[in-house]
């Protein structure tokens, strides 16, 4: 059911002047810490954010209920606890500028899966943005450890995630129709906060894929240094979906590596706390993790306005081009987005790089020179470093 059908009473064009957001995550993924530091961020730069959590207000509105019991509760009360909360949520809109919804799209409890919200609500809210929230699987298996009492394996964890991911996406595009959804990274090494804001209070900012070498290049420190700056300097000016925000990929390595010493466990450092893996639950696991990479890394692709590519040069002056990276480039230009490529080799691209992109360039010097030249970086920017004041941007390849 789509706005321009739902029924008569339910929907209702969006009066407010703020943005309204629905921020959707596994158990697990502990939103609120990442919602806050958004919340934070906002009140630093002179706007202001209400945050709804709505497991916290359900447990407010039944102080009866036993902390962590709540989805115990018979299926017609926890329904009727949502509604009056989601009920107090929407009159909450009406009256503050900006707000945040910190709520679940499913839940897998006793009762089986089930809806975590009420369509009927979703549309009175109307909201701007739908936001799923993810994290590494061995994070996520870290706090349910840590700070819930729920039985799991790890392929659990990547079943809801995938879950949830697919309802909110159905409830966005039913509620507000395409390119209001987007999957949302915690941050491996670092918060990806500032993406959040910039997609409530910047939509102006190009969403941006950064693509790179990862696996083959993990043991050249050098050449990671330049990956990294290039993921900086584009985290700096732009709205990013980096795939090395979600990294789990170092399971399968240390389960690997376990493999070979013959060992049944290995240790793994998750959240400066020392947890043990099983192998075997981790080799079970192996396709489902590289199947979701694939999976998921086209759609950061799919929700990005254009894809950057770059492709260091090995010590031995070869390209560092992975098939992962030349899949990427091939996803995006047949999914008709903007394609550049960063060729740092002295070697000339093949015509697999140059018939695909709209653009290949030497530097990111001269990438983001030319985006200023198309009006891509705007007066909300920081000074781009090294920038030219002058000339046109130095570029090669079939565009160039």
């Amino acid at each position: 059911m789509s706005t321009l059908n739902a029924p008569a009473g339910l929907f209702r064009p969006a009066q407010h002047r703020g943005r309204r957001v629905i921020v959707t995550g596994q158990v697990g993924v502990d939103k609120k810490p990442f919602l806050r530091e958004i919340e934070a961020m906002a009140q630093q730069r002179g706007r202001s954010i209400t945050l709804c959590h709505v497991g916290d207000m359900m447990y407010d509105e039944a102080p009866d209920v036993i902390h962590g019991r709540i989805l115990d509760l018979p299926r017609a009360r926890l329904n009727t606890l949502r509604r009056a909360v989601f009920k107090d949520i929407l009159a909450t809109a009406e009256r503050v500028d900006n707000l945040i919804v910190n709520t679940h799209a499913t839940f897998r409890w006793k009762h089986g899966l089930f809806e975590a919200f009420d369509f009927d609500q979703m549309i009175a809210l109307n909201a701007d943005l739908y936001i799923t929230l993810v994290d590494n699987v061995d994070a996520i298996h870290e706090r349910l450890t840590r700070e819930h009492d729920l039985p799991h394996t790890l392929k659990d964890i990547m079943v809801w995630r995938e879950e949830e991911m697919l309802a909110t996406e159905i409830l966005s595009h039913a509620v507000r129709g395409h390119g209001c959804f987007f999957v949302l990274a915690r941050g491996a090494e670092k918060s990806t906060a500032e993406s959040l804001f910039r997609l409530m209070f910047e939509p102006q900012r190009r969403k941006i894929y950064p693509s790179f070498p990862m696996t083959h290049v993990m043991n050249m420190p050098d050449v990671l240094a330049e990956i990294d700056n290039f993921r900086d300097t584009l985290a700096e000016h732009f709205i990013c979906f980096d795939p090395g925000d979600l990294d789990e990929k170092r399971l399968l390595f240390e389960a690997g590596a376990a493999t070979q010493r013959g060992e049944l466990t290995f240790k793994l450092v998750v959240h400066g706390r020392e947890m043990i893996f099983n192998t075997s639950d981790v080799t079970a696991v192996a396709r489902d993790i590289d199947g979701q990479i694939y999976a998921r890394d086209f759609k950061l692709i799919d929700q990005s306005d254009m894809i950057v590519s770059y492709i260091p040069e090995l010590p031995s002056g070869h390209p560092a081009l992975s098939s992962g990276v030349e899949r990427e480039l091939q996803h995006a230009f047949e999914g008709t987005r903007e394609v550049y490529v960063i060729w740092r080799p002295r070697a000339e691209p093949s015509p697999f790089i140059t018939e695909t992109a709209t653009r290949v360039f030497s530097t990111v010097e001269d990438l983001l020179n030319y985006f200023q030249s198309r009006g891509y970086l705007g007066d909300f920017q920081p000074p781009l470093p090294g920038t030219r004041p002058t000339g046109a941007p130095k570029s090669r390849g079939r565009h160039g």
